[in-house]
């Protein structure tokens, strides 16, 4: 059951395309970035609970091509974060936000992931009791992200939506 919610097609992958950090533009076509070299990536998806999986295999590939010098650990650390953080968008801000925006930006020393969407509502990670079987997510985004020495927050958009948002510093393989 959809719950009238868009229903994104099975074969439908989120295409990651390469965006300029100053304009948000695509970079000129022939400049290809090189593996390891830093930029930021953004892709859009549905907000449907198909687009989670999606969205964490997107981000996985371009890791891994970009060659980005996170370890095993971390890496699962940063999809566990974008996992968390789609699934709030898709279950919390579906009913203001027809695309969820997703950011990776590779700079020297960091990894940032960022999530937008159309909703106003700045989420607190809350730590609920035993009984309940969700609510934990952005909680969970707190530790990790403390744990791996990174910083996370929240901010505004210019049309009213918000950016959830968490950066982890890189290691070595």
């Amino acid at each position: 059951m959809n719950c009238g919610h868009p229903v994104m097609p099975p074969w439908h992958m989120p295409t990651l395309r390469r965006v300029d950090s100053r304009s948000g533009a695509p970079p000129h076509p022939t400049a290809p970035a090189a593996p390891g070299v830093p930029g930021t990536w953004r892709l859009t998806a549905a907000p449907v609970d198909a687009s989670v999986p999606l969205v964490r295999h997107a981000v996985r590939d371009l890791l891994h091509r970009r060659q980005a010098p996170v370890s095993p650990d971390r890496l699962g650390s940063l999809l566990l974060i974008v996992s968390e953080l789609v699934t709030n968008a898709v279950r919390h801000a579906v009913l203001l936000t027809p695309q969820i925006g997703v950011e990776v930006t590779l700079a020297p020393g960091r990894v940032r992931v960022a999530v937008e969407d159309g909703h106003p509502y700045r989420p607190k990670a809350l730590e609920t009791g035993a009984e309940h079987t969700s609510g934990r997510g952005l909680l969970l985004v707190k530790i990790v992200t403390r744990e791996a020495g990174g910083r996370c927050g929240v901010d505004s958009t210019a049309a009213g939506g918000k950016i959830v948002w968490a950066e982890l510093p890189c290691d070595r393989h």
